[in-house]
């Protein structure tokens, strides 16, 4: 068994080595698109120099070999929808070169060669015997990393989240899927789980509702909950409590609400003493707190109960709960008409 593995791995290497042997040969043809672009009519106004020579590049720019000038891009047509896996395989435009985990040269079962010309069938065979043999020697793990890095580096890239951040969730995950605690669970909810973590972890303003998006939220909640007991403490690391500071100022913005207005409110965050302890969800701190500070503020636009309980992510009820919470920690007198105003201390 272990010499059949090492003569396939032999294999691979040799047909590794010719593809690299004949990179320089096919260098031009790799890096462009071959595509004759004679025909094009250019006016002597047009013209970038006196023989243009007009190529299409692959990533749709097209540009002058003689003198670099760039045209602007080439747009091109949505392709049909595929549902089975012969349509996938048939209206497939390209291939990954290589991959983060294991094998970076990834053997694909081709017909063509990079010109597009027709490969003779021994070649073709060659390439379906290198690419199962390559299929057989990927672990399982190696798998799972295959289908869940994508998957963080989507969620992370939507919600702007920090590289440091989603490093942190990588980690997290390398431990998880070491530990075996996916199998039999849902990898896409361990993504998520592992990304909020490490968002705790490094105390980013970032909402569990917008890291879970369409997946099971109750899936999500046992995953980081196997995270959280298991995982984190092995490695060390602190599952932070999110503070309604952070949130404070990132519900600002999404308001355009004044930097006087959020630094005002996270003043009265620091007066109302013990308010982050009493086990309330600071969302619905942080959105009292500008609540209140848009109603006393004079320049400030009025806002609505319910556009602050919108952009916040709460009710309207508990945003006034929440208010009348923190009118008891200040110490302030709510009149009938709504207006609050600071007690004398005595």
């Amino acid at each position: 068994m272990l010499s059949a593995k090492k003569s396939n791995l032999v294999i691979i290497s040799k047909f590794n080595s010719k593809i690299h042997m004949k990179k320089k040969k096919n260098m031009i043809s790799n890096e462009y698109r071959v595509k004759d672009m004679s025909s094009i009519d250019m006016d002597e106004e047009d013209k970038c120099c006196e023989s243009p020579n007009i190529f299409t590049t692959l990533e749709g720019t097209i540009v002058c070999r003689n003198c670099g000038s760039c045209f602007g891009n080439e747009l091109v047509d949505q392709d049909r929808r595929s549902y089975t896996m012969d349509e996938i395989k048939a209206r497939r435009r390209v291939e990954p070169v290589w991959r983060r985990f294991g094998s970076r040269t990834v053997i694909s079962a081709i017909k063509t060669d990079c010109k597009g010309k027709q490969l003779s069938g021994k070649k073709q065979a060659l390439f379906l015997k290198l690419s199962k043999i390559q299929n057989s020697l990927v672990s399982s793990i190696e798998r799972n990393y295959w289908e869940a890095r994508p998957k963080m580096q989507g969620i992370s890239d939507r919600l702007g989240i920090p590289s440091q951040i989603l490093e942190t969730a990588w980690k997290i995950y390398i431990e998880v899927a070491r530990r075996r605690l996916t199998m039999g669970r849902s990898i896409n909810a361990f993504v998520r789980a592992c990304l909020y973590a490490a968002v705790r972890i490094h105390n980013f303003p970032r909402l569990l509702d917008e890291v879970v998006e369409t997946s099971s939220l109750h899936s999500v909640h046992k995953s980081l909950d196997l995270i959280v007991r298991t995982v984190l403490p092995g490695m060390r690391l602190k599952y932070k409590i999110i503070s309604p500071r952070l949130l404070i100022f990132r519900f600002g913005d999404d308001l355009n609400l004044s930097i006087a207005t959020q630094q005002e409110a996270a003043n009265l965050l620091d007066r109302a003493k013990g308010l982050e302890k009493i086990g309330k969800d600071p969302k619905g701190i942080a959105a009292a707190l500008l609540y209140l500070c848009v109603k006393r503020s004079k320049s400030e636009k009025k806002l609505t109960q319910q556009a602050i309980a919108a952009a916040c992510k709460v009710t309207e009820v508990t945003l006034r709960t929440r208010a009348k919470q923190i009118n008891i920690c200040l110490n302030w007198r709510v009149s009938s008409e709504g207006t609050e105003n600071e007690e004398n201390e005595s």
